[in-house]
């Protein structure tokens, strides 16, 4: 049965677009270097102050003391919000982020009260003139909040109070307030033929040596000599790249502690970084603390060309002994957006995105579970947000009407457009978001509780669903389809025994690949080494395909449909957690593809990843080439270590993987990544753990590819399509009108992701034939290449640019084939 759909209340939340605002990134999620802007001279002023019952004056967030604060008068009769401090630098600068240090809230430091929640900043260079540049909102916490926008010159800067964050009274206040300039943008340098030399490395009690930070394993080890009598700090690893090259940072993975990797026994504490050209003269660049623990540590410094880089350990960060040790050294140098890309600044949003849908509406549906940013028991009901991509607003509503607390789905996103969401924490259930009535409704529960399950929109119309035991009753999720026709499931001759791979019982059947084909069959491709044909018509049937060539299983991998009938699958590892992940990627193409047989899988190996990778998201875009993010060389949920911080671009043409612009914040475990009608692409999200944890992004940022920019960083001229229809048929032709000349035009399905998992998507080239002056005739394809539900129509140029896209619904009746 089909329940009726309720409207949803929403709360609107901010603007995020393009004002951007912060994320909150804990000190242990990932450490950059890049200075503050120097505050002598600097003044301090405010809308009022409190001068009687403390020292609340505006000149204590300039003091360098946390425990002293700027607080708004509240002797007295205390005037109502919006409050505001100024820090005037007394010249122009450009500034590109406020860091704001709200008061602590320890036994011996009192209340946490006036902690900024609601916020606006603005800009002037004359005090009287003021350009607002970001809008968000603060968690109540005492954590360092950087808020960002787009870097401008100015003398002043405000932050304004607009609520209080724990809505405790009119009041404002501030512990720290700093200022950053722009950080330029980095991009990682190929490591090949590179070698490294250490002071001293240990050989006899383990392989400890300096080789080790090249090998690309995040398990494996530089360690300074400890058995005998080892020598006193400080201890030095020298990379040498071989030939001379510009270098602005020292990328430092510190060792893993996890319960399998032993201690952390010589990770940096204070650090010193030299450069040489002839590994005689050095020049010191950069010197500084490190946390003890096991994230990523990006050490900036001003760009300069090099040939030997020297990583020399002060001290030892937890004072364990006289060691040093490093998993991972790499370098990165100043990127051109030319070729690597850009990234735009965070998106604060108000919770953690593990999950994204693209709306047929130029929106995205984001949600996390029972809470904004962790899941505890079960409640029912899931927290969700829209981003609106036009306006940038962004709305957060508490779903209550399905009973469904949707954290850990099946998803796929329907023929007419709808996201069909199912299992996860509450097992056994199903909802259905409508995009164009923004309504949750509930549809007839599954056969078969489930939670980390597979699911794929088919050829039919209908929707297929495979595995899931995190959830529930552990085994036995056999595969079942759901009916658009009255929302019934009907449960199929599908074990999912065939499909499994060699891990826990619970985890073997979780997060899996699936392309539909024609007739409602579906090609299991992963992350089990061995690919499977599934029928889903009738009672269905599943019979073995091939192995993925000489891949293993790759849990928590990817795969995606770059082409029609040409899939590239990513990284993964043996196991769920705590193993080392792979690099290796491979493409499967679907032969002898008529409908009255089964089609081959040829998979062979294509180009390896500069980086193994577990936990990441992989994105197709209109150009072809798959754009992959995010993800840990070494699988740990709810961490940040080992993260990946360089996004990567393969090139079906070449079969190779180049290295994009890197990213500030990690996206690891429950974040994802999904392209936008514009050809830009979003990530975000990454942690959402059981209960509060450090490793929380509640936040997103939007990169921009390299065909979208020119060679001297200026935005690329693109095609525009200036008519097409919004719906289509599969097998019928269509016109389209563009502005100018175009080479040609592909069909992207929007889709939905999460956990790394993202069935829906699909590349689709159309054949073309002008007809006249800028008229194009195009053909879709039938149903099993173009499964029926909403695509984006790009035109694309003769340099790869793409067109802003045409949504368009295709088949909507979903007409069996």
């Amino acid at each position: 049965m089909q329940l009726q759909p309720e409207p949803i209340q929403r709360v609107p939340e901010h603007n995020a677009l393009p004002g951007h605002h912060h994320s909150v990134v804990p000190a242990a999620a990932t450490v950059s270097t890049a200075a503050y802007l120097p505050r002598t001279g600097w003044t301090a002023t405010a809308s009022d102050e409190e001068t009687t019952g403390v020292n609340g004056r505006a000149a204590n967030v300039l003091d360098g003391k946390a425990d002293t604060i700027w607080h708004s008068r509240w002797s007295g009769t205390p005037q109502k919000l919006p409050r505001s401090i100024t820090i005037d630098m007394h010249r122009p600068q450009t500034v590109s982020a406020l860091v704001y240090q709200p008061r602590q809230s320890t036994s011996d430091k009192g209340s946490a009260n006036g902690r900024i929640g609601q916020y606006e900043i603005s800009l002037s260079t004359d005090g009287k003139n003021w350009t607002s540049v970001s809008r968000g909102t603060l968690t109540d916490d005492a954590t360092v909040k950087t808020l960002e926008f787009t870097p401008q010159s100015a003398r002043y800067v405000q932050l304004i109070a607009l609520t209080e964050a724990g809505n405790r009274g009119p009041w404002a206040s501030a512990a720290e307030i700093n200022l950053t300039p722009p950080t330029a943008p980095l991009v990682n340098l190929p490591r090949t033929d590179w070698t490294a030399t250490a002071s001293d490395e240990e050989t006899t009690g383990v392989n400890g040596r300096a080789a080790n930070v090249l090998d690309g394993k995040a398990d494996t080890i530089w360690h300074s000599r400890w058995s005998g009598t080892p020598q006193k700090l400080p201890r030095s690893i020298t990379i040498d790249m071989h030939r001379p090259q510009t270098v602005s940072a020292l990328v430092y993975q510190p060792r893993l502690s996890t319960s399998d990797k032993g201690s952390a026994n010589g990770r940096i504490g204070q650090y010193e970084i030299n450069l040489s050209t002839d590994g005689k003269n050095w020049t010191s660049v950069s010197r500084g603390t490190l946390t003890d623990d096991a994230t990523v540590k990006t050490l900036e410094f001003t760009p300069q060309s090099a040939r030997y880089v020297q990583l020399i350990a002060l001290t030892e960060a937890g004072n364990r002994g006289p060691w040093a040790s490093a998993a991972e050294i790499n370098l990165a140098g100043p990127a051109d957006p030319a070729e690597h890309g850009s990234w735009g600044p965070k998106i604060d949003l108000p919770l953690v995105p593990a999950a994204a849908a693209v709306l047929p509406n130029n929106k995205l549906l984001l949600w996390s579970s029972n809470r904004p940013a962790s899941f505890v028991g079960d409640h029912g009901y899931t927290q969700t947000a829209i981003l609106d991509l036009t306006t940038g607003n962004i709305s957060a509503s508490r779903i209550n009407v399905t009973h469904h607390d949707m954290f850990c789905p099946g998803t796929a996103i329907l023929a007419d457009g709808r996201v069909l969401v199912t299992g996860g924490k509450d097992s056994d259930s199903a909802s259905i978001y409508d995009p164009y009535a923004d309504k949750w409704s509930s549809t007839t529960k599954m056969n078969i509780p489930r939670g980390y399950q597979a699911m794929t929109p088919l050829s039919t119309g209908k929707a297929f669903v495979l595995g899931g035991s995190w959830s529930d009753a552990k085994g036995g999720k056999d595969g079942e389809v759901w009916s658009p026709v009255d929302g019934s499931w009907h449960r199929l001759k599908v074990p999912v025994t065939s499909t499994l791979t060699q891990d826990e019982v619970f985890r073997s059947d979780n997060h899996q690949w699936l392309y539909a084909f024609s007739n409602g069959r579906v090609l299991q491709f992963g992350p089990s080494k061995q690919m499977n044909w599934i029928e889903t018509e009738g009672d269905g049937d599943i019979k073995k395909a091939a192995d993925r060539a000489d891949s293993g299983d790759a849990m928590n991998g990817n795969g995606i449909a770059y082409d029609v009938n040409k899939l590239l699958t990513l990284g993964g590892a043996p196991h769920y957690e705590l193993n080392n992940a792979t690099n290796h990627a491979y493409t499967l193409e679907l032969t002898h593809t008529d409908d009255a047989k089964q089609p081959e899988v040829k998979a062979q190996r294509t180009g390896d990843m500069a980086f193994p990778r577990t936990f990441s998201n992989s994105v197709v875009m209109p150009d072809g080439k798959v754009a992959v993010f995010g993800g840990q060389a070494y699988s740990h949920p709810f961490t940040d270590d080992a993260a990946v911080l360089t996004p990567e671009l393969w090139d079906p043409e070449t079969g190779k993987f180049t290295p994009l612009a890197s990213m500030r914040v990690p996206r690891t475990y429950h974040s994802e990544a999904t392209l936008l009608p514009d050809g830009r692409i979003f990530t975000g999200g990454g942690g959402l753990c059981p209960d509060t944890c450090s490793t929380n992004h509640p936040d997103g940022q939007i990169f921009t590819p390299p065909y979208l920019i020119n060679k001297d960083g200026t935005k690329r001229s693109r095609p525009e399509i200036d008519l097409a229809p919004t719906t289509a048929e599969n097998g019928k032709k269509i016109t389209v009108t563009t502005k100018q000349v175009v080479k040609s035009f592909v069909l992207v399905r929007t889709s939905v992701v999460t956990h790394s998992t993202n069935n829906d998507q699909r590349r689709i080239p159309l054949t073309s034939e002008a007809k006249g002056a800028n008229n194009y005739e195009l053909s879709i394809p039938g149903s099993g290449t173009a499964l029926p539900g909403t695509y984006m129509l790009f035109a694309l140029d003769g340099n790869g640019t793409p067109s802003v896209a045409k949504v368009m619904k295709i088949n909507t009746l979903a007409k069996p084939k």
